[in-house]
């Protein structure tokens, strides 16, 4: 399923997608409601890596989300620095095709050992070299990975408003920013923003109750889920202490005929601001198995059951 490019007008609810589908934001890319991470992407062949790509396309995954500072170890500031990226980048060179089939996510701002820099030049001149890594000429989605406490948001907008109108990037958005970060931003940025990324699974709820979600809905932008299966906690037998949690999990993915994790995921992308949730597998089977979330609908009650089973205290 290649990613769609269509028209919007801001705010606009009407859209007619597919239940697999979300639109970030008000931009024209339509994507599948489960995408590619790649967290653990690096370390691996060139031909291994353009498998998994291949695979993330096949089942619907079509957002691709990467950063510069996935594959970096430490402690010294180039130890991995960009592998993923970089990684990415062949698959993309050698098989050309693939670009049009995927929408393009990367994230910038964390430079080691500062360890943030989101610092207007800084900023310009890490976009400008994850699209040398990526070997490509344009990001579809440039993200600030985590915010620079030490950076003004105005110095910020600039940065991201310069990659923009420049043609580098063409769309932009904020990674780990709380409600309060995001606004300061868009106080600047003409442009504003297509997604917000959040951490937020069964196990983190956090965005459910601090506002990142509920300003998502108000401002019509995407959340992007990250770790949405609670770092590999809920793939495990306990979920990680949470025998509870697994009992229902369990229990909700029988009445399916799935695996718990898929049930999981399809918790996530319940939500009513429709988010994304980025899957970090790189086995070939299992990113197959937990694209099947994208075709899941659970019932509110099974929700509610999810969400208290892992610790919310509802009525």
């Amino acid at each position: 399923m290649a990613p769609s490019k269509e028209s919007r007008t801001p705010g606009d609810l009407t859209d007619v997608l597919e239940p697999t589908q979300r639109r970030l934001g008000s931009s024209d890319l339509v994507v599948g409601s489960v995408a590619f991470g790649c967290w653990r992407f690096a370390g691996t062949s060139v031909e291994a890596a353009q498998s998994k790509i291949e695979r993330a396309m096949e089942v619907g995954a079509t957002l691709i989300d990467t950063a510069d500072i996935y594959g970096y170890g430490g402690p010294g500031p180039n130890d991995g620095f960009g592998a993923a990226e970089s990684l990415l980048g062949e698959v993309l060179a050698g098989a050309p095709s693939l670009r049009d089939q995927l929408v393009l996510a990367t994230k910038g701002g964390i430079s080691p050992p500062t360890p943030y820099d989101s610092g207007g030049s800084a900023l310009i001149a890490a976009c400008d070299a994850s699209l040398e890594r990526l070997r490509v000429d344009v990001i579809d989605l440039y993200q600030v990975h985590r915010p620079d406490l030490l950076a003004h948001p105005e110095e910020v907008a600039a940065a991201l408003t310069t990659l923009v109108e420049s043609g580098k990037v063409r769309y932009v958005g904020v990674s780990n920013y709380t409600p309060d970060q995001t606004a300061a931003l868009l106080r600047y940025l003409p442009t504003g923003v297509i997604t917000v990324q959040p951490e937020l699974s069964l196990l983190h709820q956090q965005p459910i109750d601090d506002g990142v979600l509920d300003q998502a809905m108000a401002l019509g932008v995407t959340p992007l889920a990250w770790s949405p299966l609670g770092g590999g906690a809920l793939s495990l037998a306990d979920c990680g202490g949470q025998a509870t949690l697994a009992k229902v999990l369990d229990e909700v993915a029988a009445s399916h005929g799935v695996d718990r994790t898929v049930v999981a995921l399809a918790a996530v992308l319940a939500h009513p601001s429709r988010p994304v949730a980025i899957i970090g597998t790189q086995d070939l089977g299992r990113i197959r198995e937990q694209c099947g979330a994208m075709a899941i609908e659970l019932s509110k009650p099974d929700v509610y059951r999810l969400l208290a089973a892992a610790g919310r205290d509802l009525p």
